[in-house]
């Protein structure tokens, strides 16, 4: 039963990966701005190279593998066609070459802004997962007293907030008002540092505002989907049965409530850090952090299609990864789902 589970979810998320990369073709070729376009705007080009960079490049070629004619009714099969060099390239991880920077190949450039991206939600998590977790719970076991309001209260706030409302205030007041951090980048422009204590230091002045704005704006769903599950858990036999053993309302919240009510947060956790990707860069574009966010705006700017295709599968895939891993945590916490 475990291995069909699993055969099934696998089957499912390969189906979707490969549905995305259908779309990644179509949905960017029925967009305006297609490189040819961008590179008629020089005017030292000839139509003779445009012609040979479009041959290079295979926009020459028909989108399509069969073409379906209407007057006279034709079916043509071409051999040389986007779709099956686009789905050949994509399996080998040839993204292509970027058009803003100059033919740099795009899995490159992605994976330069990877890791600030990564590094900055990674740590975003932690905190987010620690916090929330925490006041949620204890919210939940405290149901109804000051710091249940309170930290309801908040939590909504944040939950309904998006990053760049979160983000502004802190700009205003933690960097214009009292300038106790940098307001953009990752490191200080033509900065020298003499050691590499200077420079780390220097870089978590610079994370201190971006991290904060995405820890706040993810521990409102942790606090509230953790809140609602200790209250559920709370009404189960097991915790009283725990309390009339004699065990404190601590022991009860720790030992038994919190690690059953932690089986719905498993799965949020799991989804979010596909989702919190591509959600964090509203939050990069603030700060000016050099991630993924600033790439996606600096690449629609200058129509840098391969660029945006590659990160748009980057981040879809990322999210059928995350749901995968999720369903599979949660099948192993609870064997009920496998049926």
């Amino acid at each position: 039963m475990a291995s069909r589970y699993l055969g099934r979810k696998l089957i499912q998320a390969l189906a979707t990966i490969f549905a995305i990369v259908l779309l990644n073709f179509v949905l960017f070729r029925m967009m305006p701005g297609s490189p040819e376009r961008i590179l008629l705007r020089n005017p030292y080009l000839t139509p003779e190279k445009v012609a040979e960079v479009r041959h290079k490049w295979g926009l020459d070629a028909d989108l399509f593998p069969i073409t379906i004619g209407i007057d006279p009714p034709t079916v043509r099969v071409n051999e040389r066609n986007q779709l099956t060099a686009f789905v050949a390239s994509t399996l080998t991880g040839d993204l292509g070459y970027s058009l803003k920077f100059r033919g740099t190949p795009v899995t490159d450039v992605i994976g330069q802004r990877f890791w600030p991206t990564i590094l900055l939600i990674g740590f975003g998590e932690v905190i987010a997962i620690a916090v929330g977790l925490a006041v949620g719970a204890y919210a939940g076991w405290k149901r109804g007293s000051r710091a249940d309001r309170i930290g309801s209260g908040i939590s909504l706030v944040l939950y309904s907030m998006p990053y760049f409302v979160i983000g502004m205030p802190l700009i205003l007041i933690f960097a214009a008002r009292l300038g106790w951090f940098p307001t953009s980048g990752m490191l200080t422009v033509g900065a020298t540092y003499g050691t590499f204590v200077d420079q780390l230091v220097d870089f978590g002045r610079h994370l201190v505002l971006p991290l904060a704005t995405v820890s706040l704006g993810l521990i409102g769903a942790y606090l509230i989907i953790m809140r609602s599950s200790i209250i559920e858990t709370r009404a189960e036999d097991y915790v009283s049965t725990a309390r009339a053993k004699g065990l404190t309302d601590r022991q009860v919240l720790s030992r038994h409530a919190f690690p059953n009510a932690m089986l719905p947060m498993v799965t949020l956790i799991a989804i979010n850090l596909g989702y919190v990707v591509a959600g964090a860069i509203t939050a990069e574009v603030v700060f000016n952090w050099p991630g993924l966010g600033t790439l996606t705006v600096d690449a629609l700017s200058s129509r840098d299609y391969p660029v945006l295709q590659g990160v748009f599968l980057l981040l879809s895939v990322t999210v059928v990864i995350a749901n995968l891993v999720a369903d599979l945590v949660y099948a192993f916490l609870d064997p009920r789902v496998r049926s």
